[in-house]
């Protein structure tokens, strides 16, 4: 299996995209299925379906624009978390989590480094699943702040248990003694921090949260 779908350097062959884009495929078919038969006034409707398209397709636009990247994977964006956050801001948890796991696997066709499966599954599907969470704050004040903040450190959970099970041989030699035990978690907020704290200036901005305030309204 590992030959078929994965090569030896950790990157996905042609038959592993497939593979991978069936399963993301079959994923979002699942999550639209469950979504349109949840309790009734509860169902999501086409027009949050495409709101929820719309937001996801801008977060991986906003994905390839980076601003810096790191060696072993992670890079700080121009706001793309925030597209994603904003689709549990809008309609709860529960969609948060089908869409942010969906996009999951869209982060790892544009990027895909196979260890294990269970790599795979800290690295996209649950870090990203995990920004879900916001949807908690839904309804709170300054619920898109709270969200997001609870979203991006949920993220970065999953990518620093990804970083002890399979990424400390990466790092770096001269790297601080006293510091070791914590560097897949420095490694990981580093970049995820630098991202959001840009987007929450950016989004604290009157006329930006305003212009969200009023985008909320429109997609429910």
């Amino acid at each position: 299996m590992g030959n078929f779908l994965v090569n030896s350097e950790g990157y996905l062959t042609g038959a592993g995209y497939v593979a991978a884009v069936i399963a993301g495929i079959l994923l979002l078919a699942v999550g639209v299925y469950f979504a349109r038969r949840g309790k009734q006034g509860r169902r999501i409707s086409t027009k949050q379906l495409a709101f929820c398209g719309m937001a996801m397709a801008l977060a991986f636009l906003t994905s390839y624009i980076k601003i810096f990247q790191l060696p072993w994977g992670g890079s700080v964006t121009l706001c793309s978390m925030l597209f994603i956050v904003l689709i549990g801001n809008w309609y709860g948890v529960r969609t948060g989590i089908f869409v942010g796991c969906a996009y999951g696997i869209l982060q790892f066709l544009q990027e895909p480094y196979v260890l294990s499966l269970f790599q795979v599954c800290c690295d996209y599907w649950f870090a990203f699943a995990a920004m879900g969470i916001a949807g908690f704050f839904m309804r709170s004040k300054n619920g898109l702040l709270k969200g997001y903040v609870a979203a991006v450190l949920a993220r970065g959970a999953f990518h620093s248990l990804g970083g002890y099970l399979y990424w400390m041989d990466y790092m770096p030699e001269n790297f601080p003694q006293a510091l070791k035990s914590l560097y897949p978690i420095l490694y990981n907020y580093s970049y995820i921090l630098a991202e959001a704290i840009l987007t929450i200036i950016i989004i604290s901005i009157p006329a930006v949260a305003k212009s969200l305030n009023r985008i909320k309204q429109l997609a429910q």
